[in-house]
């Protein structure tokens, strides 16, 4: 055995020790479009680094009870994963005027090292205090809507796709690629030239849904964010649409070469991707924007409800005792968050959080029935609003200051009411509901960034590893 595979075998002997003795704890980060997931990441670790000195994390108990020794940065053990760009996010925040931090295309990575003094006696009896490594990975969520094309066929996706381009959301742009594709016999030879512009002009579909019809159930993932894939084949196919299919096609036709080029999808980025890093995650937290859709319509809603209910079809389910994971770690808590809650007024934040529960109700049974903890909060990871009260026709009405960030001008406003269930043709119809989006505040960097119900989400994820 070489010396590097020897020091390989050693670290992951001792990661699977520090697993086992919930020394360590790697907890994955998503977030659906527009969630705000790397404003989310910037703000928790600035509050784990604040913490003990002068965070605001009432509701965590180990910085509650002053048990928090020291949180500092420690080297990943991942080298083959970027690095999350915590410093250039801060930089960015505390700029003048201050800008949200630039999203994230792909995964990244940041670990912690917690030292804590422990409450629980076993542990004190050990030693005096313990330190918890939290690995935080970031990933794009769509390549979390990919999981559940490990279970279908080609045909089968093309049949899904094929509703998909029937609905309100996605319909119209699909013009290009569906005339394209009318031009091509399934049993005629396959022929790259043909096929390449046939998904390039998918893709192009893909990103106008995503982005002008606010549709989330965005697939395959990758053509949206293809990273290194860029131009690779196993990212040149479309779903078939045109008809029927003559038995015994082959890669040698065009049918049979983009239903092979599904297959290497599959197995190469979709299973590569759950083999690599979906099934190592012990805890989940994936990020929600609920108002975007509720100014955009109906089918941006209905869409985004389809693609809660994938994600929560993929995960792997099952407690995380020790022994499990020590070889086959599992996912055992699960929070969806729903994020901008700055920008409701307070007393809009209970129906947002029932709103988000509806949504992901249907895979609460599944999840729960598997021994999974699930749970949703409404936050703001960095809070960019005050709330107040405007004077309109002789009443006091709750209102939010904070600067518009389409024109950085401020602004004093309601933004309506959220409902608190799956909205009706009665809410669309009136339409009463403004979402605008804000500015982050001023800031500087000496100071623990401002959040909404960050300590909430902290002791969900991290309660039970700090005892």
């Amino acid at each position: 055995m070489s010396k590097a595979t020897l020091e390989q075998w050693r670290n992951k002997a001792g990661a699977w020790v520090q697993r086992g003795l919930d020394q360590r704890l790697r907890l994955a980060v998503t977030g659906l479009s527009r969630s705000g997931k790397t404003a989310f990441i910037t703000s928790l670790v600035n509050q784990l680094e604040h913490a003990g000195l002068d965070a605001r994390l009432p509701h965590w108990e180990p910085a509650a009870e002053g048990r928090l020794l020291g949180i500092k940065r420690v080297p990943q053990r991942h080298h083959h994963i970027p690095a999350f760009g915590y410093e250039a996010a801060l930089s960015q925040l505390a700029a003048a005027p201050p800008r949200w931090p630039e999203p994230t295309k792909g995964i990244s990575e940041i670990t912690l090292a917690i030292k804590y003094r422990p409450r629980s006696r076993l542990k004190r009896q050990l030693n005096d205090s313990a330190t918890l490594y939290l690995e935080i990975v970031d990933y794009p969520g769509e390549w979390l809507l990919d999981l559940p094309l490990l279970g279908m066929s080609y045909a089968q996706w093309s049949r899904q796709q094929q509703e998909l381009v029937n609905e309100p959301v996605s319909g119209g742009p699909a013009d290009e690629w569906r005339r394209l594709g009318a031009d091509i016999a399934p049993d005629s030879p396959a022929d790259d030239a043909r096929i390449a512009p046939l998904a390039e002009s998918y893709t192009r579909w893909l990103h106008a849904i995503k982005q002008e019809a606010g549709a989330y159930l965005v697939q395959p993932g990758r053509f949206v964010l293809p990273g290194e894939y860029q131009g690779a084949p196993m990212l040149q196919f479309v779903p078939w649409i045109w008809g029927e299919v003559p038995a015994g096609l082959d890669e040698s036709h065009h049918y049979g070469m983009m239903a092979t080029r599904f297959e290497h999808y599959k197995k190469y980025l979709v299973q590569g991707f759950y083999r690599e890093y979906f099934s190592g995650f012990d805890r989940q937290i994936v990020l929600v924007d609920c108002l975007t859709p509720l100014n955009q319509g109906a089918a941006s809603f209905d869409d985004l409800k389809r693609a809660l209910t994938a994600i929560l079809l993929s995960f792997q389910y099952g407690k995380s005792r020790w022994w499990h994971r020590l070889f086959s770690p599992r996912i055992d808590k699960l929070l969806f968050a729903a994020t901008k809650a700055d920008h409701l007024t307070p007393e809009q934040h209970g129906r947002l959080n029932r709103l988000l529960s509806t949504l992901v109700k249907g895979g609460h049974k599944h999840a729960r029935l598997a021994g999974i903890d699930i749970h949703t909060l409404a936050l703001a990871a960095i809070k960019a609003t005050r709330s107040g009260q405007v004077a309109y026709q002789g009443e006091r009405l709750p209102a939010l200051q904070g600067v518009r960030l389409a024109d950085g001008e401020p602004a004093t406003l309601f933004p309506g009411e959220v409902p608190e269930h799956l909205p009706g043709p009665e809410f669309w119809g009136q339409q009463g509901f403004d979402f605008t989006e804000f500015a982050p505040p001023d800031w500087h960097k000496e100071e623990p960034l401002p959040h909404l119900r960050l300590d909430q989400a902290l002791a969900f994820l991290l309660g039970d590893k700090l005892l």
